[in-house]
């Protein structure tokens, strides 16, 4: 599955399983290993490593700061990765994509095998 995330990056478009264009990718979010037993290298890796530290909460606080995404999702994410979607439209929530919702990475597309209501929202 991190073969797929590795092919995405930001400014790519979503479209969704019934081929509607639904965003563009804003970030893409690599694995970060097995939370029930963080290592410090792998939960503080990023733009600014060690700002937040190496607990499982700073992983959290550092990628979820000001999403209502439930901590049981945001674990989730972390462990198997995912892309963050801009969604278009002006009061359209963002959504995030797990790396088995994706069908393919064609160009400057990602093709999903879900719908956008089946996307876990950001709020």
């Amino acid at each position: 599955m991190t073969d797929v995330l590795s092919r995405i990056h930001s400014g790519m478009r979503i479209i969704d399983s019934s081929g509607e264009e639904i965003g563009t990718v804003e970030t893409v979010h690599m694995p970060e290993g097995d939370l029930s037993n963080p290592e410090p290298e792998t939960l503080t890796a990023g733009p600014n490593p060690g700002q937040y530290g190496s607990t499982l909460t700073a992983s959290l606080a550092r990628v979820f700061t000001t999403d209502r995404v439930p901590e049981v999702l945001q674990k989730r994410l972390l462990r198997e990765g995912f892309v963050r979607v801009d969604v278009s439209g002006l009061l359209a929530a963002d959504r995030y994509v797990l790396p088995e919702q994706i069908e393919t990475v064609d160009g400057d597309a990602v093709h999903l095998k879900a719908s956008r209501e089946e996307l876990i929202r950001r709020s």
